[in-house]
């Protein structure tokens, strides 16, 4: 195979709904659900390959038979046949719980193999969209624990309207939120730790307060404070823009409306394209490949060059 494509896992959540901004192949998975995991080598949630000679092979699986063909040398050297990247649509109809992730170091301190650092690029969301990113003004560990205690810890927390091609890093450590009305494409470290802080007293099914991890929380908090928490970059109509470039992933934007040849041949390393606008085709040494807003293809490492066409916006991520 060229290029692979994945089952998308669903994730029911509190937060999930109706969708409001109706949008082709996205609507039948995210609506009333609220999370799509598109690539996800997570343990319990492993991605299924979709379709060609490996399909119903777990991304374990394929990284195990493929190695470094699929992910790169360096790659495969440092994760084995764990694929280093989590990649999620989020769609949330109501306020996620604030909440933060441990950096490496302090999640193997607590008995996990990775801490979670990620960014969000915003797709088409509604006009009252927000979320929240990073501490507004400086506070102490202790300060901290009243303010959840008084359900006050929203207020030391920086708040930001949002609209489609807003860009958020974060890095471990840094306090935050989805609100309701973003829709939004998550590239992360593969990990599933998260420290929830505060839930707005909201119950599950069952009627029971979902559980806090103040403390531990508490260890992983960056209390450092920053102006602005934004990722800013400047848009560019049929040439690369870089987004975040970081230990974990780096991050480019296509907004294309003409051909454009991907050139892969200096890169050690598996490439995930993800389409958050538009439609169009990619093609791989003569395999065709229809792209379509809300899908995700795999690149393998293997892959020396892709060219695009057509009117497509695309999200392109590796190690």
């Amino acid at each position: 195979m060229k290029c692979y494509t994945f089952k998308p896992i669903l994730k029911q959540t509190l937060w999930g709904g109706e969708r409001i901004i109706p949008m082709k192949h996205l609507d039948a998975r995210l609506d009333h659900v609220g999370e799509s995991w598109e690539v996800s080598g997570v343990e319990g949630s492993e991605s299924i390959v979709a379709e060609g000679e490996h399909a119903g092979m777990t991304l374990t699986q394929l990284t195990d038979l493929l190695r470094d063909k699929l992910v790169g040398r360096d790659n495969y050297q440092r994760f084995g046949n764990e694929f280093p990247l989590l990649i999620k649509f989020i769609d949330a109809q109501k306020d996620l719980s604030i909440q933060v992730h441990p950096d490496d170091t302090t999640a193997r301190r607590h008995g996990k193999d990775h801490g979670k650092s990620e960014m969000w690029y915003l797709m088409p969301s509604a006009p009252h969209a927000r979320l929240r990113s990073g501490l507004r003004r400086r506070i102490t560990p202790e300060e901290y624990a009243e303010m959840v205690a008084n359900d006050t810890i929203c207020d030391a927390i920086a708040e930001y309207d949002v609209k489609e091609g807003d860009c958020f890093y974060l890095p471990a450590g840094r306090i935050h939120s989805i609100g309701a009305g973003c829709l939004l494409t998550e590239i992360q470290q593969t990990s599933d730790v998260t420290y929830r802080i505060y839930d707005f007293k909201r119950r599950d099914k069952d009627g029971n307060l979902r559980q806090l991890h103040t403390a531990e929380a508490a260890e992983s908090i960056d209390y450092r404070v920053s102006d602005d928490y934004r990722t800013h970059y400047t848009p560019a109509k049929n040439q690369p823009v870089e987004l975040v470039r970081c230990p974990y992933f780096t991050t480019t934007i296509y907004d294309l409306s003409e051909p454009m040849s991907l050139d892969y041949s200096e890169l050690d390393s598996f490439v995930v394209l993800i389409c958050v606008g538009g439609s169009g085709t990619l093609s791989i040494d003569g395999e065709q490949h229809a792209i379509a807003v809300g899908q995700t293809l795999l690149l393998p490492a293997t892959c020396q060059q892709a060219v695009v066409s057509g009117t497509v916006k695309l999200i392109e991520t590796y190690v």
